[in-house]
């Protein structure tokens, strides 16, 4: 009986990390990414404007992943993961009202830190604690398999919620109808997150008794440790490399709004299709890592991602060809979300301390994540000074050639780690 219970609980924890996991990103980029058409007309943003939000986010977050570290290698994770969720439950409250470019901004800014400071780094920290020493792949791979699977699940709800809240010819809708179907998608989500903040103050352990020797004071001592580590700094351009992928999947529905001519339901459809490749990629990407190396996967997922961007951005792909599309961005997410599953599995292979995984974890997010910095504003130049089709194709070379360059990083990180194995 003891035994099931720990299962139980060991099942009901990674639950609990899979949905504050994915809830706590659905208002600053979920939203966004599936409803991008609608959020361009509605709060009437140009693709540069709604760039420069996120820019002004990934500045935020640059400093919040950095002091981040520390408060995780000091404090329990449901604690901090709790309050991040509240307060960014608390800012879809705002968004509601349709806020003025000023105040959108800020509210990013805001988000920065409730997203980041609080969260990300406590995220992993229990992640990496619930793999163990033999299955960091397959706890990774969960974590953001089922990030996938809820992301995708929460996309078709809101979909098909924004399309009911609509008159039954979606072409004909004004955009008052728009505006508020699109507010009542938004309060959904705020509720969802609030929600999971509720969840993992109930189903997280009350401390880390595992690691209660091993409690960092609140210091900066963790960051030097692993600053003085080669594959640390080989994972941080591993990240970035993939991270620069993932936030391309932002362009998969105007994609299919401007290339491939979709209205503007169909162009959400696709970009949740996206989605729901994202949890069997991580899984399955995880689940191999543990067998065959995570550097290994790594690097076999770039290909992935090197190959799909190269079709977007070829000029290939025209005005009503949906299937050839939905097969390369198929083949695209396959390659991204691989990598989202993987690239802090591979921490064990680089040897980090586990004491000290919230620093490794500032370390690497201040530099992995600095595409929140530059690829909004850089996508949205690139969409706004050539509009349509060319503007689709500039945005993608970007991507094939940072893909090409995480390949490089992987071979260089499986070489040094096997070295020092």
């Amino acid at each position: 009986m003891t035994v099931e219970m720990g299962r139980a609980r060991r099942v009901l924890s990674i639950a609990a990390l899979v949905i504050a996991g994915e809830s706590v990103f659905l208002l600053p980029f979920v939203l966004a990414r599936v409803f991008r058409p609608t959020l361009l007309d509605v709060f009437d943003l140009t693709n540069l404007e709604l760039g420069t939000a996120y820019s002004v986010y990934g500045i935020v977050a640059m400093a919040a992943y950095f002091f981040g570290g520390p408060l995780a290698d000091r404090y329990p994770a449901r604690i901090l993961l709790a309050i991040a969720l509240v307060s960014t439950a608390a800012g879809g409250l705002v968004l509601m009202t349709v806020p003025s470019f000023q105040m959108l901004v800020m509210l990013y800014a805001y988000w920065g830190i409730t997203t980041i400071a609080l969260f990300w780094a406590p995220l992993i920290r229990a992640t990496r604690q619930w793999g163990g020493r033999d299955e960091q792949g397959r706890a990774f791979g969960l974590l953001d398999g089922g990030r996938g699977l809820l992301a995708a699940s929460m996309g078709s709800m809101m979909v098909l919620l924004f399309a009911g809240l609509l008159p039954s010819e979606e072409g004909t809708a004004s955009l008052t109808e728009r505006t508020e179907a699109l507010s009542q998608v938004i309060l959904a989500m705020s509720c969802m997150t609030f929600g999971a903040a509720i969840l993992v103050v109930l189903a997280l352990p009350h401390s880390d008794p595992s690691e209660a020797g091993e409690r960092q004071q609140l210091s900066l001592k963790g960051i030097a440790r692993v600053a003085a580590m080669p594959s640390v700094w080989l994972q941080a351009a591993i990240i970035l490399c993939a991270y620069v992928g993932f936030k391309a999947i932002d362009d998969f529905s105007l994609y299919a709004n401007q290339v491939v001519g979709l209205d503007e339901v169909d162009a959400a459809q696709a970009g949740v299709l996206s989605l729901w490749i994202r949890p069997f990629a991580a899984v399955g990407a995880g689940l191999l890592a543990d067998r065959i190396g995570a550097s290994t996967m790594t690097a076999g997922s770039f290909v992935l991602l090197a190959l799909g961007s190269l079709v977007l951005a070829s000029g290939l792909i025209g005005s009503g060809m949906v299937w050839i599309f939905l097969l390369t961005i198929i083949c695209s997410s396959m390659g991204i979300f691989a990598l989202r599953g993987l690239y802090f599995a591979i921490m064990r292979e680089g040897k980090v301390p586990l004491a000290y995984t919230g620093a490794a974890v500032g370390l690497v997010s201040v530099i992995g994540y600095t595409p929140d910095v530059f690829m909004g504003p850089l996508m949205g130049y690139l969409l706004d000074q050539s509009p349509g089709a060319m503007g689709h194709q500039h945005v993608f070379w970007v991507v094939t050639g940072f893909a090409l360059l995480g390949l490089v990083a992987s071979w260089r990180f499986s070489r040094l780690t096997s070295k020092t194995g």
